[in-house]
């Protein structure tokens, strides 16, 4: 448990932004569980531009810094040309994070399952082998129907994320309030 000062002004703000951007965070999340190719579309269009403007401040530091610097001006020309491409047709994009969302899946099921055998004799070393395993599921069932299934399994991911997200901030605002009533 956290231990900072009380300050009554302080938590009453928190709680008070908190439950707004909860509030927020859980109709997001819904919207992406309802309409996962939306939400697909929508965080598609986000890389999309927040490649470009990777692209302006990496352009802007090979100029500031090292203006010959031909590596900083491809590294820049290559978000630029990307977050473009995917603005202009997102769907693509939209498949290409299916397949980062399979191999974040694998990477943590493996180390979730090297984890087990590593806590093994623990008390409860097999929640995290269990958790590795639904990892590598997940992984394989966005590889059986990539590129078609990313459409829906992107929106759907980021919406449960976001739907939780919304879940915490609205606890840890009724959690600020308890604490300020102390």
């Amino acid at each position: 448990m956290l231990n900072y000062p009380k300050n009554s002004d302080f938590l009453k703000e928190f709680s008070k932004n908190s439950k707004i951007a909860g509030v927020i965070f859980l109709i997001l999340g819904l919207a992406g569980i309802l309409f996962p190719a939306l939400m697909s579309v929508a965080t598609a269009y986000l890389v999309a531009w927040l490649l470009v403007l990777s692209a302006f401040m990496a352009a802007f530091h090979t100029y500031r810094t090292d203006k010959k610097d031909w590596l900083g001006w491809l590294k820049a020309f290559v978000f630029g040309i990307t977050g473009i491409l995917i603005a202009i047709n997102p769907i693509p994009g939209v498949a290409a994070l299916g397949i980062i969302l399979s191999i974040f899946f694998f990477m943590d099921g493996f180390g979730s399952i090297a984890l087990a055998f590593e806590i093994k004799p623990q008390k409860w070393w097999w929640l995290s082998l269990l958790n590795g395993i639904l990892s590598i599921v997940l992984a394989i069932i966005v590889l059986a129907g990539w590129p078609f299934s990313s459409l829906w399994i992107v929106g759907f991911f980021v919406g449960i994320s976001l739907f939780f997200d919304g879940v915490v901030l609205l606890s840890l605002a009724s959690y600020a309030n308890k604490m300020d009533k102390e």
